[in-house]
């Protein structure tokens, strides 16, 4: 008796413990094959109300969830079993603790008695995540003594509210459980009373007062012709429309050039710069139009050209509620919602677009004038290339995504060609694992998006990126693929790592051995595998209409480009001479 009623008050607890979290607002659960996690796995599945995803891995699992937190911006749960199940979170937490994504690890571990005595499957799980998490709680053995729904209810409150923040990130629920873990009968309905509906969990949402700062901010953009508004991402689900709106009055008002990374959902026509990171790499333009002051709003930029401008400008101000300072230049940095300061200061210089916008001044024309010019240029150059190239594919596959779709830039190349060659427009919506800025979990990540978007997602990543994944697309390829919602993983192919050609360890005789490490995975027989519809696209003019069929198909796409390395070189270069020539012109 006294076996099963441990199971039993262990499932009773967990039961709970569930329905504080979807009374909060939780609706995914990720979740990893495993014994010593068997109450809560469930009672997640006997609940009934979250939406639940099985991956045969746990680092998949976790970048999957962070994958859906992205796209919905509330925490998904990711539960595991105990021992180095745990540790396999740790890439995904640190990437979620870095990109400000909330998540919620609730990990399954052995009961204290069994701890520190060599037990099979038992490692320190307390503190294992360390500062990565926003917080760590041990929870009690739920036990016939410790299994008080309302105590676990409220726990499961309060390890929300810690992941909503803000600021938003990972937290760690550690659950321990003796044994037996599964209650004394399987087909038991030991669903616990469950408290009306109205008592729902209030998460605590505390705005910081800045109104001095903005005063300042204020006069300084008043008072400064030369200025920039450069805009980063400031939280994993994408800047609101209202911030996007006060941003584009902003630049207006000032009279300011702005320059949007994609991540930060504010390049948009007409006002955001269209070919900024071209007039940024351009050794003449950026050396005599450097600006006095930067005002940089969220992440510290991407690119080796937008960092080189906040290094050059005569001062930088920035506003974001996590450190984005790695040049240790802000004068200074407000530690606030750039949403909030950015409304503030646009109502306080006022509403000055449409007729009574002022003219622009002579810097605002310069950078308009060269930005069209370039645009232009560019565009031709790519037009003209008979050969696919990764910054022409990061174009036209943001061109070709359907309204309404997700578009996740792979790190390394995709990112930066992203941002580099993606031409304005105001209805895709780009996420990145931007946080640490690994390839790993890559494919987990989109497939994670699309479990939760209401449209079509597609995944921009290099090769190595899909392959070091490749376990995600063989576990969940199938499933998904027998989906409605299209999942599109466009995959430059330049056989390894091409980032590192741009990178001074090219002239090291290693370089392509240690470093781009080269490889023959045919990639259509992995997509065979995955059970995923394959397409080859050998010309850059048909990725327009193989983008289309895809998204017009439910489930998972791969679609692989070609590219020679070597081309892809000369294309840059010719890319860079297009652009020097157009503000040579006159």
């Amino acid at each position: 008796m006294a076996e099963s009623s441990t199971g039993d008050a262990a499932l009773r607890a967990m039961l709970a413990l569930v329905d504080g979290f979807v009374r909060s607002g939780a609706t995914h659960a990720c979740i990893s094959p495993g014994s010593r996690s068997t109450p809560i796995a469930l009672a997640v599945a006997r609940d009934g109300r979250l939406r639940v995803h099985v991956h045969a891995d746990e680092r998949s699992a976790g970048f999957f969830a962070l994958g859906v937190a992205k796209a919905m911006g509330q925490p998904a749960l990711v539960i595991t079993t105990s021992g180095t199940a745990v540790a396999n979170l740790f890439p995904a937490i640190v990437e979620a603790e870095m990109s400000r994504t909330p998540l919620i690890a609730l990990t399954a571990d052995r009961p204290p008695e069994l701890r520190g005595v060599g037990a099979n499957q038992t490692i320190d799980q307390i503190g294992i995540f360390g500062s990565h998490v926003l917080s760590f709680l041990d929870a009690p053995v739920p036990d016939r003594d410790a299994a008080d729904p309302a105590g676990w209810r409220s726990l499961a409150g309060v390890t929300y509210e810690h992941a909503v923040g803000p600021p938003a990130g990972p937290v760690q629920l550690n659950l321990p459980f003796r044994e037996p873990l599964v209650p004394a009968d399987w087909t038991a309905d030991v669903q616990p009373e469950r408290p009306p509906e109205s008592s729902r969990f209030r998460i605590r949402r505390v705005d910081p007062s800045v109104a001095g700062s903005v005063a300042d901010l204020a006069s300084l953009m008043a008072s400064t012709e030369r200025g920039l508004l450069l805009a980063g991402w400031i939280e994993p689900w994408g800047a609101g429309g209202r911030y996007a709106a006060a941003v584009e009055a902003l630049s207006v008002a000032a009279g300011w050039p702005l320059i949007a990374e994609p991540l930060s959902g504010l390049r948009r026509p007409p006002v955001a710069l269209s070919a900024a990171q071209h007039l940024l790499m351009d050794d003449e333009f950026a050396a005599a139009n450097v600006p006095e002051v930067v005002f940089q709003f969220g992440a510290a930029p991407t690119t080796r050209a937008a960092q080189a401008l906040t290094a050059r400008a005569g001062r930088l101000v920035v506003v974001s509620s996590a450190p984005a300072d790695p040049a240790h230049r802000a004068d200074p940095w407000i530690e606030a919602s750039p949403s909030d300061v950015v409304r503030s200061l646009a109502a306080r210089l006022g509403d000055r677009t449409g007729d009574d916008a002022p003219n622009p001044s002579a810097w605002l024309t310069r950078w308009r004038r060269a930005d069209q010019g370039v645009r232009a240029a560019v565009d031709r150059a790519l037009d003209a290339m008979g050969h696919p190239f990764e910054g022409r594919v990061a174009r036209d596959a943001a061109a070709a995504a359907p309204a309404g779709s997700i578009l996740f830039a792979g790190s390394s190349m995709p990112v930066r060609d992203l941002d580099t060659y993606l031409a304005p427009r105001s209805d895709l919506r780009v996420v990145a694992n931007r946080g640490a800025s690994g390839i790993d979990g890559s494919v987990s990540t989109v497939l994670g998006l699309a479990a939760a978007a209401d449209g079509p997602v597609i995944g921009l990543i290099g090769d190595l990126a899909l392959l070091h994944d490749a376990g995600a697309l063989l576990w969940s390829g199938r499933t998904t693929s027998q989906r409605d919602t299209p999942v599109v993983l466009v995959v430059p192919n330049n056989h390894g790592g091409g980032i590192f050609d741009h990178l001074p360890v090219s002239s090291e005789p290693e370089h392509e051995r240690l470093f781009v490490t080269p490889h023959s995975v045919p990639l259509e027989r992995l997509a065979k595998a995955a059970h995923a519809r394959y397409r080859l696209v050998e010309r850059p003019a048909d990725l327009g209409e193989a983008m289309a069929d895809a998204t017009g198909h439910g489930g998972v796409q791969l679609l692989e480009i070609p590219i020679d390395r070597e081309v892809g070189l000369r294309a840059r270069a010719a890319v860079r001479a297009a652009v020097r020539a157009a503000l040579e012109a006159p």
